[in-house]
């Protein structure tokens, strides 16, 4: 009874709604009469749109055969490029091996020029520590310094002096051990001697010495380790350093000299090896401690020659005595210094390194 009660309230709810269903069509044939404008359009648009796409895929095509040609060109740069650089690479081999054999002459105005490596070093014309004076001799450091001055080694004037800030000027006479010592800080200069420059301190014919090279490059009085004759290049170290001096001159030292050498005509193995064995001058026996051809060369006149002798013209008059005429004398190794970075003419101070290693010689 309950039930058909409901299904009879279901059905008038469903008359009062006056729902009827859908014809073929439905609801969608008012609303597709409605949109015919716009189909009609879409049917315009789409006669276009094969045209529309021919023209953008021409585009396309078109910005393709740009790309290609701009990528050719590119390839064409890319390619001229290589041939630049292995140009260059070529010419850097060609001066790197010419640049073992000698040095490049510099031109006229850069001979002028002095470079250096390091900043110059400063004599004081004021009063300065004691502790700063002892370390500027080359003695030891300023903490080491102290150290000596607290247990009586210094004496200034005659006198013990084992407080620490006193201040001593050029005029005082400091000595450690009983030597009196320099204030002048110890320095050490490596110059590429020019053809035409003496190696002396003061020409009485005013010629060219080498002190006018590197009269700039520091306030101390330095000197020339050895000489080089007026038509001999290379190396040449100056400094104010005595004990050095005596050092690198004196042949017990072994302070190992290499020469590069080109003569008048080819040099025949019995007279290398005659040189190799010694051979009498005026002056006494001498001898080369090595003698051998530059690969460079295949003429056999230009040698590579190395001695620890420092007689005055000894390479010049050692081939002299065998019938040879030296054209060209360059000294390119002095005591395990070397030319390298040190054009014709200019000159550097030497670093710690290299200092340490000419003090354990």
């Amino acid at each position: 009874m309950g039930i058909s009660v409901k299904v009879i309230e279901m059905e008038r709810r469903n008359e009062n709604r006056d729902w009827k269903r859908p014809q073929k069509g439905g609801f969608n044939k008012e609303k597709r009469e409605e949109r015919k404008p716009f189909s009609k359009k879409f049917e315009r648009d789409s006669e276009q749109a094969p045209r529309e796409f021919k023209r953008k895929r021409i585009q396309s095509f078109e910005k393709a055969e740009r790309f290609s040609d701009k990528k050719e060109k590119f390839s064409d740069k890319r390619e001229r490029f290589s041939d630049k650089k292995e140009r260059f690479s070529d010419k850097r081999e060609r001066f790197s091996r010419k640049e073992k054999t000698f040095d490049r002459e510099p031109k006229r105005f850069e001979r002028e020029r002095n470079t250096y490596s390091e900043k110059p070093t400063k004599s004081f014309d004021k009063d300065i520590r004691l502790n700063r004076f002892i370390a500027n001799s080359g003695v030891c450091s300023r903490r080491e310094a102290d150290v000596l001055i607290a247990s009586g080694a210094v004496t200034v004037n005659g006198k013990v002096v084992t407080q620490m800030g006193v201040k001593v000027s050029t005029a005082d006479v400091v000595c450690y051990d009983g030597e009196r010592l320099s204030h002048e800080k110890k320095v050490y200069l490596l110059l590429n001697k020019p053809k035409g420059f003496i190696t002396t301190l003061d020409d009485p014919q005013e010629r060219k010495t080498v002190m006018s090279l590197v009269e700039k490059a520091c306030t101390e009085r330095i000197y020339p380790v050895g000489r080089l004759d007026r038509n001999t290049t290379g190396l040449l170290l100056f400094t104010n350093d005595g004990d050095m001096t005596k050092k690198l001159t004196h042949p017990s030292f072994g302070a190992r000299k290499i020469y590069h050498v080109e003569l008048n005509k080819p040099l025949t193995k019995n007279d290398m090896q005659s040189l190799l064995d010694g051979i009498e001058l005026e002056d006494g026996f001498a001898r080369f401690d090595d003698i051998q051809f530059v690969e460079y060369y295949n003429d056999k006149k230009v040698v590579g020659v190395e001695l620890h002798s420092g007689k005055n013209r000894i390479v010049r008059r050692m081939f002299e005595a065998m019938g040879y005429y030296v054209e060209k004398l360059d000294r390119v190794s002095f005591a395990g210094l070397t030319k390298k970075d040190l054009p014709r003419g200019r000159c550097r101070f030497l670093t710690e390194k290299e200092i340490n290693f000419l003090k354990m010689l």
